[in-house]
């Protein structure tokens, strides 16, 4: 079981290219970051941790100019979004973005999507929250149409064009990773129809997700798929629950390195790092 970094890159903490050049040179496998474009100040929709929502959400770097910074000081850190929110994207424009950021990173690059789930951010980008799960697959199966065709074209519901021109290709073939997002009922087919992996976020039980694995690796098998490969989100630093993740199914753990002003989030950094350093695999 690899482990990497997932942290909400802010404008006041360790800039981009310096944090990656960190987390490489601590051994870890991979950094992912996350996305929000804003934060509504008039906000209906509850923060699914429960409290108030914590001052970094409105804060966030861009993840693919963050992780394009991260790439260019790098050489063996894979570089991932955590999640990118396609609900709120245009699918030509962020094909793009993902095949460029590939090419410079020499096919780094780990796709993860998700719906969201702060209302008022999909509707100030035009998006329906009713039909927020039908519009990130029919993006994600756009955005695989461009990456592997020369005349790409795609035909949906809500996601519709003619033919077009679209490189660069990205290095990964057919293309990089799609982690797709989500805890509910409904992720398993999700998961299966047009993800690579399965990156849950919030979870409490190793047991419980070993159970809701071993169920997707069934469901997988039943489509003629080989084993998913599962990336969880917010692991702990502690070897034994690291354990018990790994033997549940997982087959990368992400620490959660806090969002803060760079002294803090290098002590933390190293702090995760000495844990990981302790890990077996």
């Amino acid at each position: 079981m690899d482990l990497g970094l997932a942290h909400f890159q802010t404008d006041y903490g360790i800039p981009p290219a310096e944090l990656g050049r960190l987390v490489e040179e601590r051994g870890f496998e991979s950094l992912f970051l996350p996305e929000h474009t804003h934060i509504p100040v008039s906000r209906d929709t509850p923060y699914p941790a429960g409290g108030e929502l914590p001052r970094e959400y409105s804060h966030t770097l861009d993840p693919f100019v963050a992780l394009a910074a991260a790439a260019a000081t790098t050489e063996r850190l894979r570089i991932g979004t955590g999640v990118c929110l396609v609900i709120e994207r245009d699918p030509i424009i962020t094909a793009k973005e993902v095949a460029t950021l590939d090419h410079i990173s020499g096919g780094r690059f780990l796709f993860g999507v998700g719906a969201g789930w702060n209302r008022e951010e999909m509707r100030n980008h035009g998006t329906d929250p009713e039909t927020r799960f039908r519009r990130m697959r029919e993006s994600v199966e756009a955005m695989k149409a461009i990456w592997t065709q020369e005349e790409a074209e795609y035909h949906g519901r809500i996601i519709d064009f003619d033919p077009i021109w679209s490189w660069p290709k990205p290095v990964q073939k057919p293309h990089p990773p799609v982690l797709v997002g989500g805890l509910g009922e409904r992720v398993y087919d999700r998961v299966v129809a047009y993800g690579d992996e399965w990156i849950p976020n919030r979870v409490q039980s190793p047991e419980q997700l070993g159970e809701r694995i071993a169920e997707l690796q069934r469901r997988a098998g039943a489509a003629g798929r080989a084993p998913i490969p599962v990336t969880v989100f917010g692991a702990k630093p502690d070897v034994g629950l690291l354990e018990r993740l790994r033997d549940a199914g997982v087959t990368r753990a992400l620490f959660y390195l806090s969002a803060g002003e760079p002294p803090e989030e290098q002590r933390e950094l190293d702090e995760l790092a000495e844990v990981a350093a302790a890990w077996d695999g």
